[in-house]
């Protein structure tokens, strides 16, 4: 399986720091050479942002923008040499390669393929009085909406329009049916700019759709950040689909690229302006590239590359320490590479940009992360299907994991009529110029018969106006249906403060952890899915109790016990 940025499971269907690096000799200052490219440089603990920007320039580099928040700048600067120049100065931490300043391709490309893993191929505003919130003409394939019971816990809480979802992902469509109704222009923000092509000339984002290549803050030409976006919050609308918490606010906070890469700097911004803007809950699927393991010391990368990988780990946590100590709650996909988190697989998918710089490695778990993931203060999920199953590709282990939900699994139901099936997956919005990209809906705005196959379906209401959705599957998917629940949970039990209405992360975990419905490891405790077509590096162990276990963590999330039952632990 191709690894994914995009934290979807790939869908194979048979026809997806604490450790000091030594830094080069003070005397040996290595020579400048190679294209222009730039650099994410972290300040040192105690060190000054002007002091990281000093340091910048007098190893070459040229400053283009800082984050004070955790002391994270990017700057450009020739492509060799300058991270082992600026990291042995004193003011800096580390400094990690970003993205390289390349051409614009002369003809027209498509999009990087990103292993979208399709199987088959806010301002604070003023409360309003509940109303009753009921279901959507679509909700009845929403098998995750019932396993969560969002159903019937919106009859108690169906969210307050205070609560500000963060979505850090590729974009959201602002203008879906579905979205817009709950979406939050004002707030939202987009961290990245597109990436026409890397150094070595492969497409990356593709050509910019808008000039001065950044698009705008309501726009998602990726498709996985609205598909996020509605699992936690579409709105109740009767139209289309319903999220898990069909009343809070969404706000997009952009770090990821069309092509479905994470960079760094924008996702450091993401977390500090979420901290910044009393945003509530952030929703993260996906990890920062190019690094799926960030190893500090690994045999088989190179100097530089330990320092930008050691300089990823220490920004993100920094980030995450950030958020958390604002309010945030962090909520994170544990992954796609059906590995026990706590005994990684070997990686031979990093670094995954450029173009065909991968190399194999070996992973110590005792030194290498995978961030967000495995960053401090995150809710970490993991995937099952219909059938209450461990997904296939889910990673799991009891390392990392806090709760599991619905991911959708096309394999479930071996050798019934659920097998194979798109409604194994997970339904969502599904941005109309992403589909007409992707072949599945045509010029006349309807479902192609590629689109029809995948399941890609449409809406019409009475004034004309048109969504479309499609089916999913991933932890990319299981993670907003914990966000919605924990979206939930701040809108039942939070209060108002100095920063706003809100409520702690720590009370927010004990309630999501602690309301969540135990499921047991299945007997026997090792499972393989070569019935399913997968070979044996998918067989996997469950480790732990009822009550706790490498496949479900804490248990499957419970929107409506979170609601009912949670008071005892918020405070606990």
């Amino acid at each position: 399986m191709r690894r994914s940025r995009l934290l979807i499971a790939a869908l194979a269907v048979p026809l997806i720091g604490g450790v000091v690096v030594a830094g080069p000799a003070a005397a040996a200052q290595p020579r400048l050479s190679g294209a222009t490219t730039e650099f994410t440089v972290l300040a040192a603990a105690g060190q000054s942002v002007p002091a990281a920007e000093q340091a910048i320039r007098q190893a070459g580099g040229t400053v283009l923008h800082s984050n004070s928040a955790v002391g994270l700048v990017t700057a450009s600067a020739p492509a060799d040499g300058f991270a082992e120049r600026v990291s042995a100065d004193r003011a800096i931490y580390g400094a990690a390669k970003a993205t390289s300043i390349g051409k614009a391709p002369e003809d027209k490309a498509t999009k990087k393929p990103d292993a979208v893993e399709k199987e088959r191929g806010a301002a604070k505003k003023k409360p309003s009085a509940k109303k009753p919130v009921g279901t959507d003409p679509l909700d009845d394939q929403l098998w995750g909406l019932k396993s969560t019971r969002s159903d019937i816990a919106r009859t108690v809480q169906p969210g307050d329009k205070r609560v500000k979802v963060g979505v850090i992902d590729t974009g959201i469509d602002g203008s879906h049916p579905d979205i817009a109704p709950n979406f939050d222009a004002a707030d939202s923000r987009n961290f990245t700019r597109d990436i026409p092509t890397d150094e070595t000339g492969a497409v990356v984002d593709g050509p910019c759709e808008y000039r001065g290549c950044v698009d705008p803050a309501d726009h998602d030409d990726n498709g996985h950040g609205t598909h996020v976006a509605g699992t936690i919050a579409a709105a109740a609308n009767g139209f289309g689909v319903s999220g898990v918490a069909p009343g809070v606010t969404l706000v997009n906070l952009r770090a990821g690229q069309d092509s479905g890469y994470f960079f760094l700097q924008p996702t450091v911004d993401a977390l500090t302006y979420a901290g910044d803007e009393g945003i509530d809950v952030v929703n993260m699927s996906f990890y920062v590239d190019p690094w799926l393991y960030n190893c500090v010391n690994n045999p088989a990368d190179s100097t530089a590359q330990r320092l930008e990988q050691r300089t990823i780990v220490e920004a993100v946590s920094r980030a995450l320490n950030y958020a958390y100590r604002n309010g945030v709650t962090s909520v994170v996909a544990l992954g796609n590479e059906h590995t026990d988190l706590g005994s990684p697989q070997p990686d031979a998918t990093s670094p995954d940009y450029p173009a065909n710089a991968t190399h194999p490695r070996t992973i110590d778990n005792a030194t290498c992360l995978s961030m967000p993931t495995e960053g401090p203060h995150t809710i970490g999920v993991g995937a099952f299907g219909p059938s209450g199953a461990k997904a296939d590709y889910s990673n799991y282990g009891t390392e990392q994991i806090s709760v599991s939900a619905p991911g959708g699994y096309y394999r479930d139901g071996f050798g019934t009529d659920w097998y194979g099936t798109n409604e194994n997956l997970i339904l969502s919005a599904y941005p109309k110029n992403v589909g007409v990209a992707e072949g599945n809906i045509d010029a006349n705005d309807n479902i192609t018969p590629a689109g029809a196959e995948l399941g890609v379906q449409k809406a019409v209401a009475p004034d004309g106006r048109v969504g479309y959705y499609q089916f999913l599957q991933g932890t990319s998917m299981a993670t907003p249906h914990a966000t919605g629940v924990a979206a939930l949970i701040v809108s039942q039990y939070g209060k108002p403060g100095k920063g706003g209405f809100g409520l702690s992360p720590d009370s927010v975990q004990r309630v999501i952890e602690g309301t969540a419905a135990p499921i047991a490891c299945p007997v026997p405790r090792t499972v393989d899915y070569l019935d399913e077509g997968r070979d044996a590096t998918y067989t996997a162990t469950c480790a732990g109790t009822p009550e706790f276990n490498g496949f479900y963590g804490n248990g499957a999330v419970d929107a409506y016990a979170a609601v009912t039952h949670g008071s005892p632990y918020v405070r606990g």
